[in-house]
């Protein structure tokens, strides 16, 4: 009896190397707040990355297809009883995730005897000014961080994640053109899927700007803007990347 504990220890360490594993391959997704919005961006095959849950909150993710649909639909359901329940207003980032998407994920991974969830995911909500965005990096565990602004990265591993938001915490400062950010994070993108370090020997600014542009082909540029400006009660479009 008492090595019970450690083998549910060991098999929950065993469930999230293969988790991990599973993701290796998975493309980056980004979000970045700016003074007009919030920019979403990640390129998939043919298959979706970024998507609207609610007016004011968005989602970007990496992974399995089918397992980021089934997030997406868990958080947009979430979203609307709460709107149906309390008032639309009251639908916010922080009880979503906390109170809806982080418990259920982590009962998920623990259940050792059912598939694991294979995400990791960025959701946004926008706030009246850059200072009130919020942005959280939710884990196939259950585990999720949240920040005030700035930049979020989900990548297919911690190292690489940190890396790459170290570098564009960087190289994002000061700027607010919209197309300007995409490019930067094109640039971060296709250094975390070529395996190139951000610190050591990083390729030149021309050469990551054509990489990224050859590396796009045959696939799905997709960028979601959460907008400032719209006097509408949903914040979201999908934009152009200009290349």
């Amino acid at each position: 009896m008492t090595e019970e504990p450690y083998r549910w220890l060991e098999a929950v360490a065993n469930r999230r190397e293969y988790v991990r594993e599973q993701l290796r391959g998975g493309s980056p997704v980004f979000a970045a707040s700016l003074p007009d919005g919030i920019l979403l961006l990640g390129v998939g095959a043919g298959r979706s990355k970024v998507f609207e849950l609610h007016d004011r909150l968005a989602l970007a993710g990496l992974g399995h297809p089918a397992d980021i649909e089934k997030v997406r639909q868990a958080a947009i359901d979430a979203a609307h009883l709460e709107a149906f329940t309390r008032a639309p207003e009251d639908v916010s980032l922080r009880r979503l995730v906390s109170f809806g998407l982080s418990p259920q994920l982590k009962q998920n991974f623990e259940q050792l005897f059912t598939a694991p969830t294979l995400v990791e995911l960025l959701i946004v909500e926008l706030g009246n000014d850059p200072s009130q965005d919020l942005l959280a990096n939710v884990h196939f565990d259950g585990a999720f961080q949240l920040q005030t602004g700035g930049l979020a990265v989900a990548a297919n591993t911690p190292e690489a994640e940190s890396a790459a938001k170290d570098w564009l915490i960087k190289a994002l400062a000061g700027q607010t053109d919209r197309a300007a950010v995409a490019d930067l994070l094109l640039q971060a993108w296709w250094v975390l899927t070529e395996n190139k370090s951000f610190t050591d020997k990083l390729p030149a600014e021309a050469e990551r700007r054509e990489g990224w542009k050859k590396a796009v082909s045959g696939k799905t540029v997709e960028a979601g803007w959460l907008s400032r400006s719209v006097n509408r009660c949903s914040r979201f479009s999908l934009v152009p990347i200009i290349s």
